[in-house]
Formats: structure tokens, sequence, C-alpha cells
């Protein structure tokens, strides 16, 4: 056989994530795990099959690098099921980290100010990063300075909701600022819902109330 079809046979196919279940398994002896958790001890393979026979369900091996493999008695199906449903959930209740751009200009009216504060405001309770972009037009650029306290004005205007994940910096004719939130994510998302539901009870109260003749 040339080296180069002895590289290739021992290659070999593609490694299935599966675990090996009953026939499947071709081991001498297991040590065996009972449909509750409880711990049978090594048995042989075929006393194991034999009793996952009676149970009425599969033996499935859970750690194939044990000495010998543990083995556990179980429904496969539902156990594939299950752990597909938990795996959905968890994917629906990951929070992805978004980070929202709020753009002023140094000499900003107190006005617009507040307006833009609170858009930042809003974000940082929802859980997203915030990006501040201070904009320099003209002779502007001369005095930093401005979109620096600027930027510092509104750091300390936030600070029970944010704080400064990076500190002011001059890019080009911008300045950039980037505030953190102090909550994450996932609890902002938990807050909400906790408040959308207690409105919905509110309402539905409200909605039960005899009127006042």
């Amino acid at each position: 056989m040339s080296a180069r079809r002895s590289r290739r046979c021992n290659r070999g196919g593609p490694i299935s994530a599966e675990p090996r279940i009953n026939d499947r398994i071709r081991v001498p002896e297991v040590r065996l795990v009972g449909p509750s958790g409880e711990q049978v001890g090594i048995v042989p393979l075929a006393k194991a099959l034999e009793l996952a026979q009676e149970y009425d369900l599969d033996l499935v091996e859970v750690a194939a690098n044990a000495r010998p493999p543990v083995c556990k008695l179980m429904d496969y199906g539902k156990f594939k099921y299950e752990s597909a449903m938990k795996a959905r959930e968890a994917r629906k209740n990951q929070a992805h980290t978004v980070i929202k751009e709020m753009k002023l200009r140094p000499k900003i009216d107190p006005h617009d100010y507040d307006t833009k504060k609170g858009h930042v405001v809003r974000f940082l309770k929802q859980g997203d990063k915030v990006k501040i972009t201070i904009m320099f037009r003209g002779r502007e650029q001369s005095r930093p300075e401005l979109g620096y306290r600027l930027l510092q004005r509104l750091a300390e205007d936030v600070r029970e909701l944010g704080f400064v994940e990076s500190n002011p910096k001059q890019d080009g004719r911008n300045m950039i600022m980037v505030l953190g939130p102090h909550k994450k994510k996932t609890e902002a998302m938990a807050e909400a819902r906790e408040a959308a539901a207690a409105r919905k009870r509110q309402g539905a109260v409200g909605a039960e109330a005899p009127s006042e003749e």
C-alpha cells in the first residue's frame, strides 16, 4: 500500500458528536447509572443492555473516556428533544450588546442637550453602550477643551446609569467617548419584561373594576 493511500485510510470519516447508544456500545463492561441517577456499579455490557430492555429505555454512553465507560439508562429521544428545547431557549434569551451613537456639537444649546441626554439615558437603561461623538467645525477645532468639558458633564449627569468605558479622545475633527451601562443587557431585558407584565396586570384590574354610578 502506498504512503499516500495509507494516509488516506488512516484519516477516516467524520467523527460523530452523537453518543453511542445500545448496540453501538462495544466494550466488555460499563459503569452503569440508573434512570434516576443512582449508581448501579460496574456491570457487563450484556447485563446493562438487558436492564435497558426491562426498563424500556436506552443505554447511552455519557462518558466514553472513562475506564470503564459510564453509561446511563434513559429515554434518549426525550433527552435529545429536551436538550434541543433548552438550547433554543438559551439562544432566544441571549442578549447581544448594542452600541448606540449620539452626536453633539460643542456649543449645543440647553434644550438640545437635554433632548440628547434623554436619549443617552434611555439607551443605558436598555443595557446598551453609547458612543458619544462631539463634532468640531471650523474654528471649534482649536478649542478641544469645549468638547472635553461637555463629555465630562454628560458622564456626570448619567453616572447613576452608566460609566465611562472609554475616556474622551480626539479622532480627527471629532472627540469620542464611550459610556457603558451599569446593568447588563439581560438584566435590563428582564426588568422591561417585568414592567410590561405589571402594566398588563394593572390594566386588567382597571378593566374589571366596577364603574361608579
